[in-house]
């Protein structure tokens, strides 16, 4: 009889490849009220049923003898509207086992804390001040953020970017148990969204995260507009718009800024550059030319390419002399998964 078992890591690896409980149930030949009893700790495991959830959810027994708890959902996700739970919660489940790694490595590596600036919001420190406080203290030179991935892996903070398997949700922050952040993030957006993705999570982890925020506040639209003043400081991008706001002066604005056309049109309403008019004509457009969703193809901007969790990853089997399978092994995963999340 094993004494050791994790219920825990039996639900994250069930939620982890998206399984319900009556998948998993199938699958083990069992049901899905003797799942519910495993994953409460209610049923005792014996090496058949550990190594029949190995087989079935592919991974390796070890998995499920790890110490801890799910992390849970605090923050908002930067997401589309009405995301079904079946999509957000493998994507959850994902995290919390990168969590787990980056964890892992960062104590193994000894590696501080970052101090990130933090702020409170209030009425006289908006999202957007806070936003131009933290390029200042960064030393942010004035005009576009030219590699955001790199400025954030400088200052320490982790970015992990994985196939979510859907569209529907951008990114997400969260803290290791040491409170070292991580930046999670579809590997499948376009690079202007995950810039503006790696934006918003930052002022979640600088507004949000450190402190107890009412629940009445609306912390989406917080930490889009400290985005949008990160990426695109007023001060900087008014010129710009100097001579009026159309279509093709978006696309031009693309490629200096390096974020979407439509994120500049809103970019430019909430500096007060349009009238209801002018913005529904300009949302007219993109539509009319079908450039809503997809915007021209020939103004695509580049993904950035976070390094720094590659780089922890590789100072740590040069410490420890292991190679990828032993890897593999002390993070409790099998290579396929390694291969997805750091290859």
């Amino acid at each position: 009889m094993i004494q050791t078992i994790n219920p825990n890591m039996i639900l994250l690896a069930r939620e982890a490849r998206g399984f319900s409980q009556s998948v998993l149930a199938e699958k083990l030949n069992s049901y899905k009220a003797n799942i519910s009893r495993l994953e409460h700790g209610d049923t005792a495991v014996d090496e058949e049923v550990l190594a029949a959830l190995s087989e079935a959810t592919n991974y390796p027994p070890h998995f499920f003898l790890q110490k801890g708890e799910i992390m849970p959902v605090n923050l908002s996700y930067r997401k589309r509207k009405n995301v079904p739970a079946k999509l957000i919660t493998p994507i959850e489940a994902q995290m919390n086992i990168i969590r787990r790694h980056v964890q892992t490595v960062t104590r193994a590596m000894e590696q501080l804390v970052p101090e990130l600036p933090l702020y409170k919001v209030d009425e006289t420190n908006t999202p957007e001040k806070i936003a131009a406080l933290v390029r200042k203290k960064w030393n942010i030179p004035a005009g576009a953020v030219e590699n955001l991935s790199k400025i954030l892996e400088e200052k320490g903070i982790i970015i992990s970017s994985f196939d979510f398997g859907t569209d529907r949700v951008d990114s997400r922050s969260m803290l290791t148990d040491d409170n070292y952040p991580i930046i999670f993030l579809n590997k499948n957006l376009l690079g202007d969204r995950q810039r503006f993705s790696l934006a918003f999570e930052l002022g979640h982890l600088i507004m949000h995260t450190f402190c107890t925020v009412p629940h009445d506040r609306d912390i989406s639209h917080e930490a889009n507009l400290f985005a949008a003043e990160f990426l695109m400081p007023a001060k900087d991008i008014l010129k710009d718009f100097k001579d009026g706001v159309t279509l093709s002066l978006l696309g031009e604005l693309k490629r200096k800024w390096k974020v979407s056309m439509i994120a500049l049109l809103y970019r430019a309403d909430d500096l007060g550059l349009l009238t209801t008019n002018q913005k529904r004509y300009l949302v007219q457009q993109f539509n009319d030319q079908k450039i809503r969703r997809r915007e021209p193809q020939q103004l695509d901007v580049p993904k950035e390419n976070p390094q720094l969790m590659q780089r922890l990853l590789a100072d740590f089997m040069s410490k420890t002399k292991l190679g990828v399978i032993q890897l593999c092994t002390v993070l409790a995963i099998e290579h396929e998964d390694y291969l997805a999340y750091y290859g």
